[in-house]
């Protein structure tokens, strides 16, 4: 038998390629973008207790109340925008099963979506499967922005989707106002609609506000927005995220939402809405949290010959190594680890055409003791 791959395209993801090679070569690991420290021990506390007192069977499709509640609570609190918990929320599987639902709510045979390289790599194959043609457009990485003359040129009467990824992973950069405007002239009068991946959403820095079309009333009808549990919490390994959608958006999603994964693990849904409840201030605090990271790891960078580039958001930061080689990126990312043991991830990796370019992406959701030693052989 001979088995038709749908993605016969699709390689290996570089991100367990890179952390398999900084294992290999006993490398410090600023490419896989996950914290190398632990949660909140309230957290661990509330997820034993939960654990122990009955929330181990399946969970209601769209989440438990309380959590579906406090995330209403929470986007009201700080953005002032008000979700219906009962028929605007969903919990997820993770951001990732999340994009794939709203993806697959709207996107059908023959439409186009129209997406930001470098970016996510599970935007593409999610569209692909549906049916749909992705359409990538490259950000500038020098001079970061949007460039919305080349969006309104992409776009035609088979465009049902733009996705947003705001504080862009790996960039780091992130909506403004000016952007929302722009969007809005472009799609207002077309059957257009935005997927908005906000899993960095409350890791913003240097008094910057978080800009999302979903607070936007102009987009609210047509607008999915992504959020993620396992990047504000530090517990990217429990999978839990969301979706806020109007109504009608809604009822399409967890159609598909419950053929996937049905519900997520109830134990960790109890847990997060009890910190949520007892400690309304995270998140105010987390992009405070992470922009000391970002600080302490920029004086580090600046002690060698690497170029910062700006980053608004997010945990990771973009660097130009053109100092150090005329290399291609996954020539001395392999490099890196091998010489310097030190791992990051190419950006190339991230397009599906990408220009020639110097630069590499680290995360710096580690402890400040493996930030301070990631440079030591500069």
């Amino acid at each position: 038998m001979i088995l038709k791959s749908k993605f016969p395209d699709i390689q290996e993801s570089i991100f367990p390629k890179i952390s398999r090679l900084a294992n290999q070569a006993k490398a410090t690991n600023l490419g896989q973008g996950f914290p190398n420290f632990e949660a909140d021990p309230y957290l661990f506390e509330r997820l034993q207790h939960h654990t122990h007192n009955g929330y181990n069977q399946y969970s209601p499709l769209a989440g438990h109340e309380k959590l579906r509640y406090e995330i209403s609570k929470s986007q009201l609190a700080i953005y002032g925008s008000q979700f219906c918990h009962e028929t605007e929320v969903t919990v997820t599987t993770g951001a990732t099963e999340a994009i794939f639902c709203a993806i697959s709510s709207v996107i059908n045979t023959g439409d186009e979506a129209i997406i930001f390289d470098p970016g996510y790599d599970s935007y593409n194959p999610n569209i692909r499967l549906n049916g749909g043609t992705p359409v990538h457009l490259n950000l500038d990485i020098a001079n970061p922005g949007y460039d919305w003359n080349m969006v309104k040129d992409a776009i035609n009467p088979r465009t049902k989707l733009i996705i947003i990824n705001t504080p862009h992973n790996p960039t780091g950069l992130t909506f403004k106002k000016h952007d929302l405007d722009n969007l809005w002239d472009l799609i207002k009068d077309k059957d257009i609609y935005v997927l908005c991946d906000e899993v960095y959403q409350h890791i913003i820095f240097d008094n910057k506000k978080h800009i999302s079309p979903i607070n936007d009333e102009r987009f609210r009808d047509r607008t999915f927005s992504i959020s993620s549990f396992g990047k504000s919490f530090h517990t990217t390994g429990w999978r839990l995220g969301y979706c806020l959608a109007p109504k009608p958006l809604t009822v399409e999603f967890r159609k598909i939402h419950q053929y996937i994964t049905y519900c997520s693990m109830g134990s960790t849904q109890m847990a997060i809405a009890d910190m949520m409840e007892a400690r309304p201030q995270y998140f105010y605090e987390l992009g405070l949290f992470y922009q000391a990271k970002r600080d302490l790891f920029i004086k580090e960078l600046e002690k060698t010959q690497f170029k910062i580039l700006p980053c608004e958001g997010s945990y990771f930061q973009l660097v130009d190594y053109s100092a150090y080689s005329e290399s291609d990126d996954n020539t001395f990312c392999e490099q890196l680890i091998s010489e310097r043991k030190l791992a990051a991830i190419p950006i190339s990796s991230l397009y599906q055409k990408a220009p020639k370019h110097t630069y590499i992406r680290f995360c710096f959701a580690k402890t400040d003791e493996v930030l301070l030693k990631a440079l030591e052989l500069f």
